[in-house]
């Protein structure tokens, strides 16, 4: 598909540079009039940003020069890990699972505990738990399947939502800060070695450290530590998670045996909003912050959507 996407790119007349960097954006007269990258190649023209929601150094270097940004909610837990055959044997309400023939199911779930909402985020069936640290002293984890999804596991993201009034500042980039202390309490559980922190989710209900690793199976690689995952996060937020998967066992029986945790999941969403008016501009002209990573999307598909109006705005040429 990226291969398509790229061809098809190149056959309109665009241009695909791989190993090419921006390191900075070039302002003129408190305008944007292109960019700077690290083959020492400039690009002239408008730009449109699109950046994912980890793209924390573009957000330092925007905020340094001006660009006007906020702030906002975002929402942090953990990856919840099942045997892929209990996840069937639950959905399918059969003993057996899935079979032969039908797909490796999912699940979904949302409700509100302690004020906040509490959800499932990123299922992925028949699949694993990844370290994807990205940052030294930090660990973060994240969720993918095969095309075929017939790992011996499950894994889905269970998040609880916070604001900017969970975060320590009034500061745009105070969410990222945040962000970045749930990474290194994680780094400090798992040993300081980049093993990831998990534990059985009876312990976690029950704050309990049992070492029980035998009872449950986990696909995280290379290495993990069993830790007291309730030390990640704030009291408040602990309590909600808690509920939550409280009530997801409840709306699914046998939920939370045989389940695994590991943490920390803090990446599902943009911490700041870049600011942009009707026509898709910063606040400094010439940049059109759109996407995941400017805060006007929450996903694959809510960011292509704000992506083809950003396309449709410039086509018309206004």
């Amino acid at each position: 598909m990226i291969e398509n996407m790229r061809n098809t790119i190149i056959e309109c007349g665009g241009e695909v540079h791989f190993e090419t960097r921006m390191d900075s954006l070039i302002i003129e007269k408190n305008k944007i009039t292109g960019i700077e990258t690290n083959t020492g190649k400039t690009f002239k023209g408008p730009v449109i940003l699109a950046t994912g929601h980890s793209a924390r150094d573009v957000y330092q270097w925007l905020y340094d020069n001006g660009v006007e940004m906020e702030a906002k909610g975002i929402a942090v837990g953990v990856r919840l890990e099942h045997p892929s055959m209990l996840i069937d044997q639950i959905q399918y309400h059969n003993k057996n699972g899935r079979g032969k023939y039908l797909p490796a199911a999912e699940y979904s779930f949302v409700t509100q505990a302690e004020g906040r909402g509490v959800y499932s985020f990123c299922m992925c069936p028949g699949g694993k738990v990844i370290n994807s640290s990205s940052e030294a002293g930090g660990i973060v984890v994240n969720g993918m399947s095969n095309q075929a999804r017939d790992e011996a596991n499950a894994n889905s993201a269970v998040l609880v939502t916070v604001g900017p009034e969970d975060f320590a500042s009034s500061h745009p980039l105070a969410g990222i800060t945040y962000q970045r202390e749930l990474e290194q309490k994680a780094f400090e559980l798992g040993g300081k070695d980049y093993s990831v922190p998990v534990m059985r989710v009876e312990d976690y209900l029950n704050d309990t450290l049992d070492l029980k690793m035998e009872e449950v199976s986990c696909s995280v690689q290379p290495n993990v530590r069993y830790a007291k995952l309730s030390q990640i996060f704030s009291n408040e937020v602990n309590l909600a998670l808690k509920e939550g998967l409280q009530l997801m066992n409840h709306k699914f029986t046998g939920f939370t045996e045989k389940a695994m945790l590991s943490g920390v999941e803090s990446r599902s969403s943009a911490p700041v909003r870049l600011y942009r008016d009707e026509n898709f501009q910063s606040n400094i002209k010439g940049i059109m912050p759109i996407g995941e990573g400017a805060g006007y999307a929450g996903g694959i598909m809510s960011s292509a959507i704000d992506g083809l109006k950003c396309s449709e705005f410039i086509l018309k040429g206004e």
